[in-house]
C-alpha cells in the first residue's frame, strides 16, 4: 500500500507503507536492463508484485535522472484516448499549454532526464505502445519502465518477466533457520505478525506456513491476503480452507486498487482482458495437472481452433502471463499457477464442458501411453521415459477419472493407462504407487474378459512380486489365467505365464520360473510382442544363471545384448547385464564387476533405481568378497537405503539372501560391530547421485581406461559419436548412417546423456582425447 504525494519537481514517486521483502535477483536484472534499453517492461500474472518492483526499482535508480522519476497509475483509466492526458496530469503540465497532451509531453520531456513509471497498461496495450515508441523517438533522454501483464510490442523493448515469490518444497520443507532463504515465507511471517501480533514462525508451524505458501502459488497478493486472515484463523485452518481461496482471500488493503483487494477480482481482471478463444483455450487448459506441451494444447484445442491456430493462441496467453513457459530439455512447456488453473476449471464447469473436456484429456493420455509403449524398445526410449515422467501429474488425474466416473469405457481405459505405465513404475522405482492405481482400476472394471484387464493383473502381478507380496500375486495370476482361458489366444496366455514365472522367480522356485518363462518366450515369439520378450529372455537368464545353467544364461544375454544394441534400448539391456554378473561373481570377480558397472551407468542414466540397488548389492558383496570391507559396508548401505525407498527390501530373490549374509558377516568381522556399523550409516546417508559416484568410483575419472568410459555406449552410439566428432548435423549423420534424422537425434542425446555431457563439443573432444575414433572408425551404413 502507497500514500498518495504531493508532486514535486523531483517526482512523485509514494512512500512505501510495508516492508519491501527480496527479488534481489529481479532487482538487479531490471536496473541492469533499465541501463541497456530504454523501455523496460515489467510483465507477470496479477497480483505477482509488478508494482512493488517498479516502484523499488524507479526509487533505487533515481539519481541517475535529474529531472526526476515519474510514476503513472493507469489502473483505473479505462479511456486509452485519454492516457496521455493522465501522463500530462501526473506530471503537472496542464494548467502550462493547451497543446495536445502528447505534443506537449514531447517539447516537455524533449531535453530533460526523467525515467516515466507507466504501472498497469495491460488494458490499454496499444495506446501504452503509441505513447512510448513516440515520446521514446523524440526525447533522447527519457526512458520507460512499464508494467503489464503483457509486453507492450514495440521496438528495442526489454521485457523481464516477474516471478513469483520463492517457495520451498512443502515434501522436502526446510529447517527453521532455512525459512528465511524463502521469500514467499518471509512476507508471510512479516505479514502475519503486523496482522496478528504475537504469531511467530515456528517449528510446530513452519510446514503449514510452507504448504500455505505453496498452494498460493508464491504469489505476494494472495500471500499478504493470506496472513491478515490470521486474525480468526490458525494456519492450519487456512491451509484447510485454500480448497476455496476465491471465498477465504476477500479482505484486502482498502487502500489498494479494487482489483487488487481480492484474488478473485484480480484473476476476473486478467480473464476479462482476455479474448473470447483465449479465455475458452484458458479454461480447457486447466483440465492438465503440473503442465502440458504443445501437442497435448493442440489435442484440447481441437473443436475450438484449428490445430495451426493454437499456438498462435498460446503464445498470447503466455505473452497476458496466464501460461507461464518453461524449458523442458528441448522443448517448451506451459503451465498455469494453480490459482489460475482452479480459476480455469470453475469456468468450464460454467461452460458445461467439465466432463467431456475430463474424457478428452484421459484420451490424450491414453494415446500418449499407447504410443510410448509401441516405440519403448528403440532409440528413443530415454526420451519416452523423461516425457512420462513430466506427464505423471497427468496420468495421476486421467486414472483419478477413469476410477471415479461410472462406465466400461473410463474403466477398460484406466486399464490401459495404468497397464501402459508399470514399465515406468518399474523403472523409478514407483512400484507401491503402481499397484495402488491397478488396485482401483481392476476393481473400478467389471471383471469382463478383455485383453487389457488380463494385462492389468499380469502387471499388478509383476509389481507384487517384486516386493514380495507373493499371496497378492497369486491371486491376481489365478484370476488372469482364468480369462486368458476363457479369451483364448497365444499373446494373453504368455503374459499371464510370464507373471506366473515372476511369482516362481521371486518366490525361489527357480525350474518352476524357467519353465514358465521357456512357455510365455515360444508366445512372445509368435506374437511379435518384442517388449514383453526381452522382459521375458532377462528373466530367463537370471533364473537360468541362478541354477547354474550357463550355457542358456549366455544364450539369452546374448539375444537381448543383440537386440537392445540393434533398437538402442537401455532399460533391458541394463538389467541383463546385471542378471548375468550374478550368474559369474563368484568366479569372476573382475568381469562381473565390470558388467555390473556397465548396468549401473546405463541404469542412471534411464533412471532405474531399483537396478541401481541391485547392482550396489551385488558390487557389496565382490568387494566383502576381495576383502574390501570398508567398500563393501558403504555399498551394502547405500543400496538398502535407495531399495528402501523403491521396493521395500534389498533383495527381491531369496536365493540371493545367502550372498547377501555372507556378505554382511564377512565385513562386519572383519571392521568390528561399530565401523561397519559407521560405514553402512554412511552409505545410507549418500545421496543417489553419491552412492552411483561412489560405485563407479568416479572420483579417480583420470585412471579410467577408453573402454570404462564408453561401456555405456552401443556400438551404434559410438559411431554417432565419431560422426559428431567429424562435425556432421544430425541431417547428415542420418544420410551417413541410411537411417530417419529422429533416429540419429535419438542416438546423439543418448551419448550426451550416458557420458554425462550437454554438448556436441564435449562429445567431439572425448572422442579425440579417448582414442575412439581408433574404436569407431569410418562409419558404415545401416544394412
Amino acid at each position: 500500500m502507497m500514500l498518495p504525494v504531493v508532486r514535486g519537481k523531483m517526482g512523485n514517486l509514494p512512500v512505501e507503507l510495508t516492508s519491501f521483502v527480496g527479488r534481489r535477483r529481479e532487482l538487479t536484472e531490471a536496473k541492469r536492463l533499465l541501463s541497456l534499453a530504454r523501455l523496460v517492461t515489467l510483465t507477470g500474472v496479477g497480483g505477482v508484485g509488478k508494482t512493488r518492483l517498479a516502484v523499488r526499482v524507479a526509487a533505487n535508480v533515481r539519481r541517475a535522472f535529474d529531472d526526476g522519476v515519474w510514476l503513472i497509475e493507469l489502473g483505473e483509466l479505462s479511456d486509452p484516448d485519454l492516457l496521455a492526458d493522465t501522463v500530462v496530469a501526473a506530471l503537472g503540465l496542464r494548467e502550462q499549454s493547451s497543446d495536445p497532451s502528447l505534443e506537449l509531453l514531447a517539447e516537455h520531456l524533449a531535453d530533460r532526464r526523467v525515467l516515466l513509471v507507466l504501472d498497469n497498461c495491460e488494458h490499454l496495450v496499444e495506446a501504452a505502445a503509441v505513447l512510448s515508441e513516440t515520446l521514446l523517438r523524440q526525447c533522447p533522454g527519457l526512458r520507460v519502465l512499464a508494467t503489464s501483464r503483457e509486453p507492450l510490442g514495440i521496438g528495442g523493448e526489454a521485457v523481464m518477466r516477474v516471478p513469483p515469490l520463492t517457495v520451498p518444497d512443502p515434501d522436502r520443507p526446510p529447517s527453521l533457520p532455512g525459512l528465511a532463504e524463502y521469500d514467499a515465507v518471509t512476507l508471510f511471517a512479516q505479514r502475519a505478525e503486523a496482522k496478528a501480533p504475537g504469531f511467530v514462525l515456528s517449528e510446530s508451524n513452519r510446514v503449514t506456513i510452507t504448504r500455505i505458501c505453496q498452494r498460493l502459488d508464491g504469489l505476494p497478493l494472495a500471500i499478504e491476503l493470506a496472513a491478515a486472515r490470521l486474525r480468526v484463523l490458525s494456519p492450519q485452518q487456512i491451509l484447510d480452507r485454500l480448497t476455496d481461496r476465491y471465498r477465504l482471500l476477500t479482505v484486502g488493503s482498502r487502500g489498494a486498487p479494487v482489483r487488487q483487494q481480492t484474488l478473485k477480482l484480480s484473476i476476473d481482471w486478467s480473464y476479462d482482458l482476455c479474448e473470447p478463444v483465449e479465455q475458452q483455450l484458458w479454461a480447457r487448459l486447466s483440465v492438465f495437472a503440473g503442465g502440458f506441451e504443445l501437442d497435448a494444447a493442440e489435442s484440447l484445442g481441437t473443436g475450438l481452433l484449428v490445430q495451426e491456430e493454437v499456438l498462435d493462441v498460446v503464445a498470447r496467453l503466455v505473452d497476458q502471463s496466464i501460461l507461464i513457459r518453461e524449458e523442458a530439455g528441448t522443448v517448451a512447456r506451459y503451465r498455469l499457477l494453480e490459482s489460475l488453473r482452479e480459476y480455469g476449471y470453475q469456468k468450464l464447469r460454467e461452460m458445461g464442458e467439465e466432463a467431456a473436456l475430463r474424457r478428452r484429456h484421459r484420451d490424450w493420455c491414453l494415446q500418449l501411453v499407447t504410443q510410448a509403449e509401441e516405440e519403448w524398445i528403440g532409440p528413443h526410449q530415454l526420451a519416452w521415459i523423461t516425457r512420462l515422467e513430466r506427464e505423471q501429474p497427468n496420468m495421476r488425474d486421467a486414472l483419478q477419472f477413469c476410477v471415479t466416473e461410472p462406465g466400461e469405457d473410463e474403466a477398460e481405459a484406466g486399464l490401459q493407462i495404468a497397464a501402459a505405465l508399470h514399465t515406468l513404475w518399474l523403472t523409478h522405482g514407483q512400484l507401491s504407487e503402481g499397484r495402488c492405481w491397478l488396485d482401483r482400476v481392476l476393481a473400478h472394471h467389471s471383471g469382463q474378459p478383455t485383453a487389457e484387464r488380463i494385462k492389468a493383473l499380469s502387471a499388478n502381478a509383476a509389481l507384487a512380486a517384486i516386493q514380495g507380496d507373493l499371496r497378492k500375486g497369486a491371486v491376481l495370476v489365478e484370476e488372469g489365467e482364468t480369462l486368458a482361458a476363457h479369451l483364448g489366444g497365444t499373446g494373453v496366455q504368455a503374459i499371464v505365464t510370464h507373471a506366473d514365472g515372476l511369482q516362481a522367480l521371486f518366490g525361489g522356485d527357480l525350474p518352476r520360473a524357467v519353465a514358465c518363462f521357456e512357455a510365455a518366450l515360444e508366445g512372445f515369439r509368435a506374437e511379435d510382442d518384442l517388449m514383453r520378450l526381452i522382459e521375458d529372455l532377462v528373466g530367463l537368464e537370471l533364473a537360468s544363471g541362478l541354477l547354474g545353467d550357463m550355457p542358456r544364461a549366455i544364450a539369452c544375454k546374448e539375444e537381448v545384448l543383440a537386440i537392445t544394441e540393434l533398437y538402442g534400448e537401455s532399460v533391458q539391456r541394463a538389467c541383463s547385464l546385471w542378471a548375468f554378473a550374478l550368474a559369474v561373481w563368484q568366479t569372476d570377480h573382475t568381469h562381473a564387476s565390470r558388467l555390473l558397472e556397465q548396468s549401473v551407468r546405463l541404469a542412471r542414466v534411464v533412471d532405474d533405481r531399483l537396478n541401481v540397488a541391485m547392482s550396489l548389492e551385488a558390487l557389496a558383496w565382490i568387494a566383502a568378497a576381495d576383502h574390501l570391507d570398508r567398500r563393501a559396508a558403504v555399498l551394502l548401505g547405500a543400496a538398502a537405503a535407495l531399495s528402501q525407498t523403491v521396493v521395500g527390501a534389498t533383495i527381491a530373490v531369496p536365493t540371493l539372501l545367502t550372498y547377501h549374509d555372507e556378505c554382511v558377516r564377512q565385513a562386519r568381522r572383519a571392521l568390528g560391530m561399530q565401523v561397519f556399523d559407521e560405514e553402512v550409516r554412511h552409505g545410507e546417508a549418500m545421496t543417489f547421485e553419491n552412492a552411483v559416484a561412489y560405485a563407479l568410483d568416479e572420483r579417480r575419472t583420470a585412471s579410467r581406461t577408453r573402454a570404462d568410459t564408453a561401456i555405456g555406449l552401443t556400438k551404434r552410439e559410438r559411431q554417432v559419436a565419431g560422426l559428431v566428432a567429424e562435425g556432421l548435423t544430425n541431417k547428415a549423420i542420418a544420410a551417413r548412417l541410411v537411417i530417419s534424422q529422429r533416429t540419429a537425434q535419438g542416438h546423439v542425446e543418448h551419448v550426451l546423456a550416458k557420458l554425462g555431457f550437454t554438448s556436441r563439443a564435449q562429445i567431439a573432444a572425448w572422442v579425440v582425447e579417448s582414442g575412439e575414433t581408433e574404436r569407431t572408425g569410418s562409419a558404415s551404413p545401416a544394412v
